[in-house]
């Protein structure tokens, strides 16, 4: 694939809310961060570079989250970024804590929540988040209370759309009863499909679905991942983020990485047309159990 078809254009776009329209291939913060998801960069002006080049290739829509870092990621986009560019969208993510790399745990609760909001307001240079997402439901914190809380940002001024990852579709059901949820985000890929009927679920809804760790199941995929790739000249990688392109049109893939290399083959999977029936033997390949 040729790097003039490098833009994300290509993809076409999705409307987040009926208010925002962005192109249908965007990036992924999560991996500018230290190991372990954990302290800043090895290589803090190469992870700049990355982020400023995405928008270079058409790229409008950036996730983060508060707990990647945690706040690294976060300053870096702001770093590189700001003022920004009046189409881009930064989405980030509030309800998990961090002691340590590799440790992950729950807090949605009410004060927190309202905290990690000012405080991704404060370092991404911000006074409203376009898309304030809960990062994923607290077992020991009421679900509704949680979502109430976004909506009481939301009402304030500090939010200007919420949204879920990592649920279910009761959670979503729950959660329009007390805000319009304009996107989910859950684990998802073509040999990772666990997640289907929420997918169809957003599909009706008009909700939009963001697929993370779109590219881990390329791995089991083998002879099958790698003829698609051959004959259309491209890798597995935009062969995998192509499938979930063609899968739904609310579909918005995020692939991250923190080269500049890969992100341009990332970002030329928009301009990639497979036939129905690659796409179909894609679908067909035996489902992968993966974990965060």
């Amino acid at each position: 694939m040729s790097k003039k078809e490098v833009n994300a254009t290509q993809a076409g776009t999705v409307t987040l809310g009926n208010e925002i329209s962005v192109n249908r291939l965007g990036y992924g913060a999560m991996r500018l961060t230290g190991p372990g998801i954990w302290g800043p960069p090895k290589d803090r002006k190469a992870a700049l570079a990355v982020l400023r080049r995405a928008v270079e290739l058409g790229v409008n829509f950036i996730d983060t989250a508060d707990s990647y870092g945690p706040h690294a990621s976060e300053e870096l986009i702001a770093e590189a970024l700001h003022p920004y560019p009046s189409d881009l969208v930064i989405a980030t993510k509030g309800g998990w804590e961090r002691p340590g790399p590799n440790q992950w745990t729950h807090n949605a609760t009410p004060d927190h929540l309202r905290k990690a909001v000012e405080g991704s307001l404060k370092r991404l240079h911000l006074e409203r988040v376009d898309v304030y997402q809960l990062h994923t439901p607290d077992n020991v914190v009421s679900f509704d209370v949680s979502v109430e809380t976004l909506a009481e940002l939301k009402r304030e001024g500090k939010i200007r759309m919420v949204a879920l990852s990592n649920v279910t579709q009761e959670h979503i059901e729950r959660a329009r009863r007390i805000v319009p949820i304009v996107s989910v985000q859950n684990r998802y890929s073509f040999a990772d499909r666990e997640w289907d009927y929420v997918v169809d679920y957003c599909e009706q809804n008009a909700i939009v679905f963001i697929p993370w760790f779109p590219l881990g199941a390329g791995r089991i995929a083998g002879e099958v991942l790698n003829q698609v790739a051959q004959s259309h000249h491209a890798t597995p990688t935009q062969v995998a983020l192509a499938w979930l392109l063609r899968r739904s049109s609310v579909m918005l893939p995020i692939p991250g990485t923190s080269s500049i290399e890969h992100l341009e083959q990332n970002v030329a999977a928009s301009s990639l047309r497979m036939k129905v029936e690659e796409y179909d033997e894609l679908a067909g390949i035996p489902q992968l159990v993966a974990t965060r």
